[in-house]
């Protein structure tokens, strides 16, 4: 009876698995996975949209993994927000000791920042990266609590920098990881909002470099590694990555016309798969140019003026008080990267009541544009002009002002 009470289990299960598929995390909400995107390698992965910052897929979007050298896009930043691209960094033992993949530096050599950040984001060179650390921080454990912060700044709850190269570690706080959404959010941040993003991108799209350090006696040259620039029309930008506890990572972006996207991909795959990444990437890019495009959604502000109660009328002793109202710069025609088989919904929300006293560009209410229950822009309904209370002082000066034209 056993074996026949786990048989019946079994078939059960196979019959759960075979109706109702493997679900991915979309915009926050479960959805069932598009058809495209059912058979990626990696075991985390995020599509982003770049301007809004919204997550169009995931998929275990929120799982902490080690994220290898894709860490470096932050260490690039940090030192590109937090210091000048002229200044000298001399090489400690501790970054000349770093592993490979490494520039080989030696201690005491000096070297531009300019040139270690095309060592780190071209070859992704480890000890360029503790160098760089070291010269702007004073030391890793300093640089990566900078890192800590900056991440924490940009809503990235779920992420713990120890290293600025990515190399596997721990501490008594945790171990050195992310999330495919948070780097993402990272990356997003680097390529579309800092205000170095233009340095940021120049540096990461330039196909080979080559510098020397301070003396002049010691040349280098990198090539940059990042594949996906030429695999796809509008290639941004990009980071590699690989440890043996992350197995093989990347962030990366595209823009085509008017679209943004960012994949970020943790654990896809191990040494023999290597091109898993580029096949992850391209599938999930292309998923997003040929579903999502953006859509202007129209709306009318057709209630004008709001009663006021208790307030001076508009015109006379008794009538009305009424108050105009609008919705700053007449942004009422927005637009929203959208997949084709989503919509918008619009709410308008206003307080019932106004009682005077009433404030110029005093905010009685909200235009929201959701989807689904999120509420992807919310606009003020402002008043347009100020209305003051109906009082007895008022009226004792109405009277005296009616009785003086008698």
């Amino acid at each position: 009876m056993k074996k026949k009470g786990n048989c019946l289990r079994l078939i059960f299960l196979l019959i759960v698995v075979i109706a109702f598929p493997v679900n991915a995390q979309t915009d926050g909400e479960t959805a069932v996975c598009p058809e495209e995107l059912q058979n990626l390698y990696a075991q985390s992965a995020v599509l982003m949209d770049a301007d809004s910052g919204r997550i169009l897929f995931a998929k275990e979007g929120q799982k902490e993994m080690a994220m290898a050298s894709t860490t470096k896009i932050m260490t690039c930043i940090l030192a590109l927000e937090h210091t000048n691209l002229d200044q000298v960094i001399e090489v400690s033992a501790n970054a000349q000791k770093q592993p490979e993949v490494k520039l080989g530096i030696r201690m005491g050599e000096q070297y531009v920042l300019r040139d270690l950040l095309y060592s780190l984001m071209l070859e992704s060179h480890n000890d360029s990266a503790v160098a760089i650390a070291e010269g702007i921080g004073g030391t890793v454990e300093n640089f990566a609590l900078m890192m800590n912060n900056k991440a924490k700044e940009l809503g990235c709850e779920q992420t713990y920098f120890i290293t600025p190269n990515g190399l596997d570690a721990s501490d008594e706080n945790g171990f050195h990881h992310t999330t495919a959404e948070d780097l993402a959010r990272i990356m997003k941040y680097c390529i579309h909002d800092s205000p170095v993003r233009s340095v940021f991108l120049e540096i990461t799209q330039t196909p080979s470099y080559q510098f020397s350090d301070q003396t002049g006696t010691r040349s280098f040259s990198c090539q940059n590694h990042n594949a996906y620039l030429h695999m796809m029309d509008g290639a941004l930008s990009g980071k590699t990555g690989f440890t043996a506890d992350a197995g093989y990572c990347y962030v990366g972006a595209v823009k085509r016309e008017d679209r943004e996207f960012i994949v970020a991909l943790l654990a896809c795959g191990w040494p023999g798969n290597k091109s898993y990444k580029w096949s992850d990437t391209r599938k999930m890019m292309e998923y997003g140019l040929e579903h999502y495009h953006y859509k202007t959604v129209q709306y009318q502000l057709k209630q004008k003026k709001k009663n006021v109660e208790n307030g001076i009328p508009d015109a006379g002793f008794s009538g009305p008080s009424t108050v105009s109202i609008y919705i700053p710069d007449a942004i009422l025609e927005p637009r929203f990267l959208l997949h084709e088989e989503e919509a918008i919904r619009v709410n308008l929300k206003m307080e019932k009541n106004l009682s005077a006293p009433v404030r110029k560009n005093e905010k009685i209410g909200s235009l929201q544009y959701l989807l689904g229950d999120t509420v992807l822009r919310e606009l003020p309904v402002l008043t347009g002009e100020s209305v003051k209370e109906r009082n007895y002082l008022w009226v004792v000066k109405q009277i005296s002002k009616t009785y003086a034209l008698k």
